[in-house]
């Protein structure tokens, strides 16, 4: 009777234990996510000097033509194998038809196939395709905010719109909602994420947001760096969006036109000078203008936005992206994609997104600014630095 009662009492010991372990894990669990969700991993941007001369060198000796293939996310053709479409003679015009891989690709939903397995199959072969023609591995990046833009929902299931994360989970359940996103993104082979949106919702831009923000200030900024940290610690790169903010105008169609005063602009943007603080690998502008600054310029095409503001007042060094230049909002007034090429990058940005399967046309105007402008050239220097520095941390590029 005595070994019973001790086997008992013991049992109850060990129960005990258990159970105060079980939640002291679960507690060590609960501050490890929030301390991840709260803090950046420094995974974009370690370098040393000695690495920095030599990329520097590498650029240096790169072509101009080359060079300017990495200025460019373009989008794909197909779901099954991919191939180069353009040449760098298509650049230079000169003879030379050496295919020409673009900086990154971006994926819409009929690039990808019904299953995990054809896609990845499909991402193989661009990176076999770039290692056989010696060139430079792209970023692949496709929008996945959640809500109506999950492109791969048939892949790796329902994400809730931002909105509804707000609602539903609290910031270390956004980080682990988004990790495990990332998780699933990195098994197809994806490394970049053109998301989130941290812009902050108003009566303003209700209706064009539709669910993909976060909701107001506080909450975008604390969200915002969750869903940022999620990602970089899992290695996809992300890339937030639209700097300095949109409309309920659609920028498709039309060119949206923020009339907010400086300081009310100054308290709507903020979630962003927070967020980049954290570096995420990538801030995607959009097209909209503002009159407070820069009034007749669209902030994707102003150096007022992208250079002093992002980059100086902001002191963001990662990777600047343009939205897509085929987009009605800078074709329909006055800014048609081969002049909207270069001024994005006399403005600062480093990637010029475009939505077209080509990419030569634009490519062979800022060639020909290049050749004629030293301090052009120097632009473009430092953007394939900031492109190969990212490419180098996310294993697609080395300089041995």
């Amino acid at each position: 009777m005595k070994k019973i009662i001790f086997a008992v009492l013991a049992a109850l010991f060990f129960i005990s234990c258990t159970s105060k372990t079980e939640k002291l894990q679960s507690k060590k669990e609960k501050l490890t996510r929030l301390n991840a969700a709260a803090l950046y991993k420094d995974y974009i941007f370690p370098k040393t000097k000695t690495a920095e001369i030599e990329l520097e060198n590498y650029i240096k000796n790169l072509p101009l033509e080359r060079k300017i293939a990495q200025l460019f996310i373009e989008n794909l053709e197909g779901n099954k194998t991919f191939r180069s479409y353009e040449s760098f003679g298509d650049v230079t015009g000169k003879k030379d038809d050496t295919p020409m891989v673009a900086g990154g690709y971006l994926f819409f939903s009929y690039n990808l196939s019904d299953t995990v397995e054809e896609t990845a199959s499909y991402v193989a072969s661009i990176r076999i395709y770039t290692a056989q023609k010696g060139q430079i591995q792209p970023f692949l990046a496709i929008d996945q905010e959640g809500g109506w833009v999950n492109r791969l929902k048939k892949l790796t299931g329902k994400l809730p719109s931002q909105e509804e994360v707000t609602k539903n989970y609290d910031i270390a359940g956004a980080y682990d909602l988004y990790a495990r996103q990332a998780e699933k993104m990195a098994e197809i082979g994806f490394n970049m994420n053109l998301a989130p949106v941290i812009e902050v919702c108003t009566d303003d831009n209700r209706e064009f947001l539709d669910g993909r923000s976060f909701g107001d200030a506080l909450q975008t900024s604390a969200y915002g760096i969750a869903c940022v940290n999620a990602y970089e610690n899992k290695g996809i790169a992300s890339v937030i969006k639209h700097f300095p903010g949109n409309t309920n105008t659609d920028p498709h169609t039309g060119l949206p036109e923020i009339t907010l005063p400086e300081e009310e602009l100054k308290k709507l943007i903020l979630p962003f000078k927070k967020v980049c603080q954290h570096e995420p690998a990538g801030v995607l502008m959009s097209h909209a203008r503002t009159s407070a600054r820069d009034e007749k310029t669209p902030a994707c095409l102003s150096k007022v936005w992208v250079t002093d503001v992002l980059r100086n007042e902001y002191g963001y060094q990662g990777i600047i992206f343009s939205d897509d230049i085929f987009m009605g909002a800078l074709a329909d007034n006055g800014f048609p994609p081969e002049k909207a090429a270069v001024l994005a990058i006399e403005a600062g940005v480093d990637c010029i997104m475009t939505s077209e399967k080509r990419f030569a046309k634009q490519a062979r105007l800022i060639y020909k600014k290049a050749l004629e402008d030293p301090a052009f050239t120097s632009r473009i220097d430092q953007s394939v630095k900031r492109i190969l520095q990212y490419k180098i941390k996310a294993g697609l590029f080395n300089l041995e």
